[in-house]
């Protein structure tokens, strides 16, 4: 067991060093790589900005990862990391997400394919989780029956994968969400003193990687993260999603609860599902495409609405850090878990969505 003093000096050198070689890697590809992401002008695509942007930033997330990965290996676990056939799964999946995503970004891959490399994704997962060392599933345990699991699972990984893609439509908004995603389940860590594991160091890098890219992404943004980008978080936040959020356990007791497994998922990645559900109900209604870019989410009907830029990305980070904080408190806190905690956070996550599902109704002569 290594002492705390060690751990802080670890943790903070990478954690610095993670954001600054971020930064520094940004600004080299920003500077090299001019046409990475910038499709053939002649194909038609839909962006909130008029002007095209480098996508670049999943390079930098896919490199904080491998460092990540190697730094764990280098000063906690140099002996089982990579015998552990669960990371090899998790290293796999993400690794495929990020090169799909990235031919995405180069060649504009057909949808078909990238679905069936989602799906593939998920079933890595599921059966990278029977060769777990540490006993840990990247199964959702929500049912009694594996088989519904397996589906629920696969579900999930497809639709983080695909929500995050489609809220990565203006400036800062998926790389801040995604943040706070990752600084709820890096203190839910932390309260089971889990700072020795590879979740946590991976978790921290990810934070420093998004910050660095962060630091070119805020608006007026110079570089876009791309489907590399969306595709890596959303396949990393699903895989995070499954271990702390839906495998919840009660923090004093242990115990599991349906109930409370729901909410807390639904509360912590209350803007990406508000955001793509939103986004699905009305093309579906007016008989168009889910799967074709528009600008038609909640970011640009706010827009629409008279807020600009950064206001909006300031609401989203305002909505992220109080879903990011009701989420602590039911897992620190509340351990009788009641119908009535049931209703009371479910109110608070339909008022969001629906507040922000009712924008998407204005201004519809807008959309596109």
């Amino acid at each position: 067991m290594a002492s705390e003093e060690y751990i802080f000096l670890i943790y903070a050198g990478f954690f610095i060093s993670i954001i600054l070689f971020c930064i520094l890697i940004n600004t080299i590809l920003l500077k090299f790589a001019t046409t990475l992401g910038i499709r053939d002008n002649e194909k038609p695509i839909i962006r909130w900005s008029a002007v095209s942007k480098p996508s670049l930033g999943g390079i930098s997330f896919y490199i904080a990862f491998l460092i990540s990965t190697g730094c764990y290996g280098i000063f906690f676990d140099s002996q089982s990391l990579f015998n552990d056939g669960q990371v090899i799964g998790v290293i796999g999946a993400i690794s495929l997400a990020f090169l799909m995503g990235l031919a995405d970004d180069a060649y504009n891959t057909k949808p078909r394919l990238k679905f069936l490399v989602q799906v593939f994704c998920g079933i890595i997962l599921i059966i990278s989780s029977k060769y777990s060392i540490q006993n840990e599933s990247l199964v959702i345990q929500l049912f009694d029956n594996d088989y519904l699991n397996y589906v629920l699972t696969t579900l999930w990984v497809v639709a983080m994968m695909n929500s995050i893609n489609m809220l990565d439509n203006m400036d800062g908004i998926t790389s801040q969400t995604s943040f706070f995603i990752l600084v709820t389940a890096l203190i839910f860590m932390g309260f089971n003193n889990g700072f020795e594991q590879y979740d946590f160091m991976l978790s921290l890098g990810i934070i420093g990687s998004l910050i660095g890219f962060l630091f070119y992404n805020f608006h007026p943004s110079k570089m876009f993260m791309g489907d590399s980008g969306s595709q890596f978080l959303g396949l990393l936040i699903a895989i995070i999603g499954i271990k702390y959020f839906w495998n919840i356990q009660d923090f004093k007791t242990g115990a599991t609860i349906p109930t409370k497994q729901i909410i807390t998922v639904l509360i912590v990645f209350t803007l990406p599902i508000a955001d793509t559900t939103s986004v699905v109900i009305n093309r579906i209604a007016r008989k168009s495409s889910p799967f074709v870019g528009g600008k038609d989410h909640t970011t640009h009907h706010l827009s629409y609405l008279g807020f600009n830029d950064t206001q909006i990305s300031f609401i989203f980070a305002g909505i992220s850090f109080l879903s990011c904080i009701i989420a602590i408190s039911i897992y620190r806190f509340v351990h009788h878990w009641t119908w009535i905690n049931t209703t009371l956070y479910l109110i608070y996550f339909l008022a969001i969505f629906l507040s922000l599902y009712i924008t998407t109704q204005q201004h519809k002569d807008k959309r596109q």
